[in-house]
């Protein structure tokens, strides 16, 4: 595994247990809604520079394209 990947998978892991924590949700539903997002399409793509941002600042990127 690639520290790139790295990143990317400790920032997905953080982001769903949020979802799940804030919309009472259980692990498959919250990586369905981040897997399916745009958010983690930019989160997988290194010229984006997203995943160099904290759990939090992408969880909030996250919320604003939901609308959650």
């Amino acid at each position: 595994m690639t520290d790139f990947d790295y990143m990317v998978e400790c920032n997905a892991r953080d982001i769903a247990l949020k979802l799940m924590e804030e919309k009472n949700i259980g692990v498959e539903d919250a990586l369905r809604l981040l897997y399916s997002s745009k958010t983690f399409e930019n989160l997988k793509n290194k010229n984006s520079g997203l995943y160099f941002q904290s759990s939090g600042y992408v969880y909030e990127y996250l919320r604003r394209e939901l609308k959650l």
